[in-house]
């Protein structure tokens, strides 16, 4: 379709974590591949499809919300077609339908492949929802990234090696909007890494509700062979070997499975950055038995040893929940302890959101008043920025390698980009010194620090 006038445009709205920045690429591809491109305009667009997470419920209201708003868009254009995608699509399915009549169809989070089928349905009048669960591997079947379509960011990508959670954790509702685990065939996970790197990506996001937990069906059933699947110390080792790949990063993985030759690969395989986003949600034994975890504080902390021990330098990060069901003050106090104790480089941390169907709301445990939960929340918040600035303090006067990725938002000419920690940092090329394009690696003379990122001076 040549004439701009004629030419689909559809504009993506994404709430959430990785894995639905990588959906919103995923339908973005299709799209791309069913003849549309992408808009930042809504008003420019024919198709907006807001890309949704129901992991607490603040993220679902701002939907109810923004669908509210978007009567006024529906009804402006009459070619104008609006859909739901992702996890509250998948909770909520066609009664989305029911609630928002502007809404013209529902996808969930095993249906991305469906998406141009739909919206062209939906110009023809038609109101559907797809929300159908399957352990198919088809639907890692995707086509290659379409030559129009760049991607989130330059010389870096996401790949997807398993979806869902077997692990019902009491909390959440992962299993419920994600289905039960199925890891995708290596071979299938390493020719995408192959093409990647072939286009210039240099670093690589393994992507997975638990994903080092990679492989482990099929290997228990003894389906390996016939699945093509490997541990997920061989998957990284496998990918390390590809040329031109640099950084290989992976999110988010269970402490339950840390095993031997996984801490190994962070002391043998360079490409595997020094990073491990390591999920605590609490510091005390008796909140995490109610949270069905499946370790202890001691194992938690065994686990960080193990890995310090195989990399001293690697940066540590971890998510953490207050306020949960029955967490008293004493228990919110061993949080505190073992986070010091731990030394986060980094967190991100929430209150308590019950969750539809989650089996915490069956817990027989008294609720944390909301003032005491914020007050707590605060209190964690504040300890974790000063860890988080202690080990950036630590950084000053070193230097370190950054993957740019465009302009700071620091301004004054500054760039930006992260380094193998996975810290930001944001950096200035002296008069002299050609300044670096995204994509691009360079490195950097840490000059000062803040809770949020390092200050660098690029060196080469």
């Amino acid at each position: 379709m040549t004439d701009a006038t004629l030419q689909r445009l559809f504009h993506l709205r994404t709430y959430g974590c990785q894995m639905n920045v990588h959906d919103s690429e995923k339908i973005s591809n299709l799209l791309y591949h069913a003849g549309y491109r992408a808009t930042d305009s809504a008003d420019a667009a024919d198709l907006l499809i807001i890309n949704t997470c129901s992991i607490r419920d603040k993220a679902e209201q701002h939907l109810y919300s923004d669908l509210g708003r978007l009567r006024d868009w529906k009804g402006e254009g009459a070619r104008r077609v609006l859909a739901v995608a992702g996890c509250v699509a998948q909770q909520e399915g066609d009664s989305l339908l029911v609630r928002f009549p502007h809404v013209d169809f529902v996808f969930g989070t095993h249906n991305l492949r469906f998406v141009a089928a739909m919206a062209s349905a939906a110009e023809r009048g038609s109101r559907t929802a797809r929300v159908d669960e399957t352990d198919s591997v088809e639907r890692f079947d995707l086509p290659q990234r379409h030559p129009d379509f760049g991607g989130e960011s330059v010389g870096r990508a996401y790949v997807t090696v398993m979806e869902g959670c077997d692990m019902f954790c009491s909390f959440c509702i992962v299993p419920t909007t994600r289905g039960r685990e199925i890891s995708r065939a290596t071979a299938g996970i390493v020719a995408e890494a192959e093409a990647l790197a072939a286009s210039g990506v240099r670093e690589i996001t393994l992507l997975g509700q638990t994903v080092n937990a990679y492989g482990r069906h099929d290997a228990r059933r003894g389906h390996a062979e016939e699945r093509g699947t490997a541990s997920f110390s061989q998957l990284l080792r496998r990918l390390a070997a590809i040329p031109g790949l640099d950084r290989i990063r992976y999110t988010s993985p269970h402490p339950l499975f840390f095993d031997d030759d996984l801490v190994r690969v962070h002391a043998e395989v360079d490409a595997v950055c020094p990073h491990v986003h390591l999920p605590l949600q609490s510091g005390s034994d008796s909140v995490l038995t109610d949270m069905r975890r499946r370790y202890g504080r001691d194992d938690f902390r065994r686990t960080a040893d193990a890995l310090r021990k195989a990399k001293p330098d690697i940066a540590i990060t971890t998510d953490l929940i207050v306020g949960f069901p029955g967490e008293s003050d004493a228990d919110f106090r061993d949080t505190l302890d073992l986070v010091r104790d731990i030394a986060f480089v980094d967190g991100f941390s929430f209150k308590y959101s019950p969750r539809p169907g989650t089996s915490a709301l069956r817990l027989d445990r008294p609720a944390v008043p909301p003032d005491e939960a914020q007050e707590r929340l605060e209190e964690l918040q504040s300890l974790l920025r000063s860890l988080t600035l202690k080990a950036h303090r630590a950084r000053v006067g070193g230097t370190t390698e950054v993957l740019v990725e465009g302009p700071s938002r620091r301004g004054g000419g500054q760039l930006k980009g992260r380094d193998p920690y996975h810290r930001v940092v944001n950096f200035e090329t002296p008069e002299g010194l050609s300044a670096p394009k995204a994509g691009d690696f360079a490195t950097v003379r840490v000059v000062d620090a803040t809770p949020h990122s390092l200050i660098a001076l690029a060196v080469s």
